[in-house]
């Protein structure tokens, strides 16, 4: 997959300088940064990882890591592609100084969020802003491979004009049959047609992009909040998170002791619960895998229902005490959910829990 250097080709070290020979406009307050050494040795690395950039700030040098973006298959190069966020230092210097012909020093590249030395499986990348820069360094390692490869490729921005990469995304696209394109957006632009996605990514979405995730190994970088949503949706669908691989922006891995162990919360489906419907004084022993909706209507209350997938908010329901396990669809708001409602078709109870119902 990478290729191996020869003996008037030597691999870059990070003891020489990089050159910027490029500087590319992707989306608004995104730029991708072109760099090659000057001895013109070759980069060695795999599709995920990330360089470490040394900036001379007025104030001092300064360290930040970005993820490579280009493809260890062509290896004369590497792009950073980097998005100005409120509060940036080191981005914001690359953006407003940074110019061609300038150069800075580099230490990498490393980290462990990549694709296996013969990425040859099936794969389910999720992204969302600046997080789908490791994701494009995949996809285009596996596009100029050379083989037709099995990708499922989301993409989720606030609105169009931030989806960083569309138009290389949908080239190679089009050039092979294995890669297949989901956008979402928070919402459209005015003056803009948008046929795709709308809204956040949920469990309906997808179900529809990639009915196979399943089997799929799951590759996701974004923010802190949307990886954590990203979990929650797959750990509730049964997902086997023994395949599911993450980055995060702030404090990417390099070795084995540093990547981080999710808590999240997951029923546990023999683990004893309880549920009390109050208004019909009906108290139900059941298990942590069983929904509020599932126990109410084998009981033969009258808890209304729609879509039972989260999504219309029909089963609205208040809940007086305990806790419960909820992963929905948009079928309620945040403020509700602080007032103490939950959505009974995909509620599932921790321990003991009484619902006016």
């Amino acid at each position: 997959m990478i290729p191996m250097p020869t003996k008037d080709s030597p691999v870059w070290r990070d003891d020489e300088e990089l050159e910027c020979v490029a500087i590319l406009p992707e989306a608004p307050g995104v730029k991708t940064f072109v760099f090659r050494p000057p001895s013109a040795a070759m980069f060695v690395y795999r599709a995920g990882q990330f360089l470490t950039l040394d900036l001379p700030l007025p104030g001092g040098n300064v360290q930040r890591t970005y993820t490579i973006s280009s493809s260890p298959v062509t290896s004369a190069y590497v792009t950073i592609t980097a998005k100005v966020q409120p509060g940036s230092v080191g981005t914001a210097w690359m953006h407003d100084h940074l110019q061609v012909g300038m150069r800075l020093r580099a230490y990498g590249p490393a980290g462990l969020f990549h694709l296996p030395p013969q990425p040859d499986g099936k794969y389910l990348f999720i992204s969302a802003g600046s997080g789908v820069t490791p994701m494009m360094s995949m996809a285009t390692t596996l596009f100029e491979r050379g083989e037709d490869p099995d990708i499922c490729f989301i993409q989720c921005a606030r609105k169009p004009s931030d989806l960083i990469f569309r138009r290389r995304l949908e080239y190679m696209a089009s050039r092979v049959s294995g890669l297949a394109l989901h956008f979402v957006v928070s919402r459209p632009e005015p003056y803009e047609v948008w046929t795709g996605y709308r809204g956040q990514l949920n469990q309906l979405m997808l179900g529809l992009m990639c009915s196979d995730y399943l089997d799929r190994h799951v590759y996701c970088c974004g923010p802190e909040s949307f990886m954590s949503a990203v979990r929650e949706i797959l750990i509730s669908l049964g997902y086997d998170m023994e395949h599911y691989h993450q980055e995060s922006f702030h404090a990417p891995a390099e070795t084995v002791a540093e990547i981080k162990e999710f808590d999240d919360p997951v029923p546990d489906e023999s683990a004893q619960a309880e549920i009390v419907f109050t208004r019909s004084g009906v108290t139900v022993t059941c298990t942590e895998g069983d929904t509020i909706m599932q126990i109410a209507r084998a009981q033969g209350l009258p808890v209304a229902s729609g879509c039972n997938f989260g999504l219309c908010g029909t089963c609205k329901t208040r809940k007086l005490s305990g806790e419960v396990h909820m992963v929905h669809n948009g079928g309620i708001t945040d403020e509700d959910i602080d007032a103490g409602y939950i959505l009974a078709c995909c509620s599932k109870p921790v321990g003991r829990v009484e619902v006016d119902a």
